[in-house]
């Protein structure tokens, strides 16, 4: 117990640290403004990549409809923020859109994830694209009617409420549900129908009740990010979450490690800071996607399991082995 609430205090510490540190550098005028737009599009990847590596490396399903569910959360809040232009409005936006999403992805979990394998795939990429297809064809302007979308022409000024600030702590937070998520009873019956789906049915786990909550935790969480995205960046149009944004953001799952919260989170930090650099060097930023491309081809020849595979950084043991080590000096 003495054990577990050092832990929390020592993780709470660093987050808060993390912050700190970033809240100074702004306000020294040492972090410019395109730093700060690079962290916070990477806090917004995090969110993304662990929310779908909780259903691709930890419950075993193979989804590419990522982007879908991101979208019912940039349009949601894009539309109420532009009918509720307050703080409380862009958060009762996210709250909106996380439910909607959670419903929708109950909806289509139940019949889709009894299949397996390139199927899956196939079936969730359907369902992204159905879902783009229905904002494209919602044409009135949403200023006048709260489920208008703006059709192709997209969504512009949507009133920025999502700071680096509010993006750190959403980021956390999402972090912290899915990882007690994993370590959970729920989390470890979820690994066990990974690991032999058969076995887990004949000790009396519901494969498919399992699956489904996974799915809906990580299409809600995903849906989050898409609040969070459409306010920071205020301009959002369909094609912004289109069969490419769900790649992107399996690339930084399959770059850090399928089954490996602690490689999402390098991978993104990696990507975003290689993106950064590619995007603002001059001479370099023409050549961009194929650096960014080769990048990725040398990972997936010399290191196929992502930079963590599936291991997780533990405070817990590191600072056993510390402890150990003093021992062993004595």
């Amino acid at each position: 117990m003495k054990s577990t609430k050092r832990l929390s205090i020592i993780w709470f510490v660093l987050i808060v640290l993390g912050y700190g540190i970033i809240f100074a550098l702004r306000q020294s005028m040492l972090m410019s403004d395109m730093v700060i737009d690079s962290l916070s599009m990477i806090g917004i990847n995090i969110i993304l990549a662990v929310s779908l590596n909780l259903i691709i490396g930890f419950s075993g399903q193979f989804s590419l409809g990522h982007a879908g569910f991101m979208a019912v959360g940039a349009y949601t809040t894009a539309i109420f923020t532009m009918h509720y232009p307050t703080y409380l409005g862009f958060l009762l936006s996210i709250v909106l859109g996380a439910m909607i999403t959670a419903l929708l992805a109950l909806l289509v979990g139940l019949p889709t994830l009894r299949l397996k394998g390139d199927y899956l795939a196939i079936a969730t990429l359907g369902i992204a694209e159905i879902i783009r297809i229905v904002i494209v064809n919602g044409q009135d302007d949403p200023s006048e009617h709260l489920f208008a979308t703006g059709g192709a022409a997209g969504i512009f000024g949507v009133v920025n409420y999502a700071n680096w600030e509010v993006i750190y702590i959403l980021m956390v937070l999402s972090i912290l549900i899915i990882s007690h998520f994993i370590h959970s009873d729920l989390g470890r019956m979820m690994l066990a129908v990974r690991e032999d789906e058969i076995a887990a049915e004949s000790i009396g786990i519901q494969p498919t009740s399992i699956k489904v909550l996974a799915f809906v935790i990580g299409a809600t969480i995903a849906s989050v990010a898409g609040s969070l995205h459409a306010s920071y960046v205020q301009t959002i149009v369909p094609n912004d979450f289109g069969f490419m944004k769900s790649i992107d953001i399996l690339i930084i799952v399959v770059f850090g490690g399928i089954g490996s919260l602690t490689g999402s989170i390098v991978a993104g930090v990696l990507l975003g800071i290689l993106n950064h650099f590619l995007r603002n060097v001059s001479g370099v930023s023409d050549y961009r996607m194929i650096i960014y491309s080769l990048a990725l081809i040398l990972m997936m020849l010399y290191k196929p399991s992502g930079l963590m595979g599936e291991k997780e950084f533990s405070l817990k043991r590191l600072l056993k082995r510390n402890m150990n080590k003093k021992e062993a000096s004595l």
